[in-house]
This record gives structure tokens, C-alpha cells and sequence, in this order.
């Protein structure tokens, strides 16, 4: 009797499972023969791999040329360092110009550069970040530092530093969208306590001033000191309030690719920062994938000193944050 009972509930169990195999592999096929609801889901396409070693160098050849100040050799040179790149991985390359005064009464030519990808391709999105070294280091406490010029390494250079590798990446692949990578000039040149807008002049002046008539894109994502070691890139308030939703991916991309130590939970205010006017003036939802400590209410601690130099840029930091964007940028539509 005892046999019988056991039988007849392994046949239970049994008839139970292959129903319910049959259910998840009609939903997994789009079979509605059942009636029962379909969830459709796009299959995620593995990206290409980032090259961490290929981004440091990157930053590397930047952070060798010295502070890329505004009318300094190095930042000329940076410039044409950064068009030759983005040309030789099949860019479409512009070096926008503008006549600019700083918050210190000083005129100087501003010069964005602008690297597109399937220029064709209407559905867009913008990647940017600046390549500009502050001109004095006021957060030093030796007054003979302050007045000298940052070198800008994690400050600037390596954001530009991982946008360059993924140009370099989408020559061998590209993505199935268009893509539009801006590097940014004069971001850092604002007044220490001054007001917002004299900062970030180079992303103010592309925003009202497009690279193409009627240019617009789906979202942007911008990068900001995002390569020092063991660092955290908080949700900062002007990206969750314009694209919440672009947080979202971009945060879901980064668990998915095991970077979710560097893309935190944690939540910061409003950052004066490319994106912020991005937003305001362009009309485009953008983040800001930002190193900044939520805890002790600071940047990372080199920034606008002296010491901001190569010795702070780890190659994991750099992988965490382009392997992400590659997980976004290849999977969107």
C-alpha cells in the first residue's frame, strides 16, 4: 500500500514538471497556441571586450604631454592626438571652435572635438567627457602649488582616455546605433566659489551650439574621473532627475558585468558639471559617471592638486567603467 501511495505521487510530481517545462519553453519560444501570456525578450548581445591596458596607455600619452591648460602646447598637441586617433578608427572627425572669456577676464580659442560613428544612423547617442587641466591647483595647502597647473590625469585625461578605446573598439565592431563621442575643452577653467555657469564652458558652448543643425540624441553619458583606484561612482541627483532611466541601464549593465562596486546605490546632489547644461540647454537626458566619495563629501583626494598624476589610475577601475558603457552601447537599440 505504502508502494502504491509513493507511485501515484512521483506520477503527480512528474505530470506537475513537464507542464511546467512546456509553460517556460513556450514563453522562451513566443508560443501563444496556449493562451497563456508571453513575455518577449531581446536576446543580449555580448560586446567586445574593453582593453584596459590600450586605455591606460591612452592616458598615459596624455598625462606625458603635461597640463593640457587652454593656449599650452600640450593641449595643442592633445588635440591633434585626439583627432588622429578617432580618424585612423573611422570617425567622423570635427575640431569645433568658439572665441571664449573666462571667469578672469582672459579670451581664449575654445576647441571641442567630435568623433561620430554611423553618422548615418539618426538613432543616437552622445558619449563625452572633458580633456582640459585646471590652470591652478587651489585645493593644495602650499601657496607656491596653488598656482601651478594640474596635470589632470584622472581629472580629464581619463575619461578621454576610455572614450578613445572604445573609438578604437568600434572600428573592429561597430555598434548597431550611431554614436557621437565629444571630448570637451575649458570644463575646468570655473571660478572656485563663483557661480555654475563658469564652468564647464566647452559643453556650454557645443550645447547651444551643435555640432550639426537640429543634432539631438537619445541620451548621453558622460565620464568624469573615472579612473583612480577603488573608486565609487555615486547616483548623482541632476542624472537621476533628467534621465533617471539612463541611470538605471547604465547601473544594471555595470551588476551585470560585476562592477556594481564602482556603480553604487548610493546618491549624491546636484553636480556642476558638462552634463548638467547638457541637460538645461540641449535637451538631451544625460549622467554623469562621476568619482565622488558620498560619505566625506569630496571628489577623489588628488583632485585639482599637484598630485592628480598617473600613479592613481588603476587599470581595474578603468575595465569596470568601459565594459559597462560596451554592455550599454551594444545592446541598445
Amino acid at each position: 500500500m505504502k508502494i502504491k501511495i509513493l507511485f501515484i505521487v512521483f506520477s503527480f510530481v512528474f505530470l506537475f514538471s513537464c507542464e511546467d517545462d512546456k509553460t517556460v519553453e513556450n514563453i522562451t519560444n513566443n508560443n501563444t497556441s496556449t493562451g497563456g501570456t508571453v513575455v518577449e525578450t531581446k536576446p543580449r548581445i555580448v560586446p567586445p571586450d574593453f582593453n584596459s591596458d590600450s586605455a591606460y596607455a591612452s592616458i598615459k600619452f596624455q598625462a606625458d604631454l603635461g597640463p593640457r591648460t587652454p593656449g599650452s602646447q600640450a593641449h595643442a598637441k592633445a588635440v591633434k592626438y585626439y583627432e588622429e586617433k578617432f580618424k585612423a578608427y573611422g570617425a567622423q572627425v570635427i575640431i569645433q571652435t568658439g572665441n571664449i572669456k573666462t571667469f578672469d577676464g582672459k579670451n581664449w580659442l575654445l576647441k571641442n572635438v567630435i568623433a561620430s560613428f554611423n553618422p548615418e544612423n539618426k538613432n543616437r547617442i552622445l558619449l563625452c567627457a572633458h580633456y582640459d587641466s585646471r590652470p591652478f591647483c587651489e585645493k593644495e595647502t602650499d601657496p607656491k602649488l596653488k598656482t601651478q597647473a594640474c596635470p589632470g590625469v584622472n581629472d580629464g585625461a581619463s575619461g578621454a582616455g576610455v572614450l578613445i578605446e572604445l573609438a578604437r573598439v568600434f572600428k573592429d565592431k561597430l555598434p548597431a546605433i550611431g554614436v557621437d563621442i565629444v571630448l570637451f575643452d575649458l570644463e575646468d577653467y570655473g571660478d572656485n566659489g563663483g557661480m555654475p555657469d563658469t564652468w564647464c564652458l566647452g559643453s556650454q558652448y557645443w550645447s547651444k551650439n551643435p555640432h550639426k543643425p537640429g543634432y539631438t540624441a537619445k541620451y548621453g553619458i558622460l565620464l568624469d574621473m573615472v579612473g583612480a583606484k577603488d573608486a565609487k561612482f555615486p547616483k548623482e541627483e541632476f542624472s537621476t532627475f533628467y534621465a533617471k532611466e539612463v541611470v538605471d541601464k547604465v547601473w544594471k549593465a555595470a551588476k551585470l558585468n560585476k562592477a556594481n562596486g564602482y556603480f553604487i546605490e548610493d546618491e549624491t546632489g546636484e553636480m556642476t558639471d558638462d552634463h548638467a547644461f547638457i541637460n538645461k540647454i540641449a535637451n538631451i537626458p544625460t549622467i554623469d559617471i562621476l568619482h565622488y566619495d558620498v560619505y566625506n563629501n569630496s571628489f577623489f583626494e588628488h583632485h585639482h592638486k599637484t598630485t592628480d598624476d598617473l600613479s592613481n589610475i588603476d587599470k581595474n577601475t578603468l575595465k569596470a567603467v568601459g565594459q559597462t558603457l560596451l554592455e550599454v552601447i551594444y545592446n541598445e537599440e
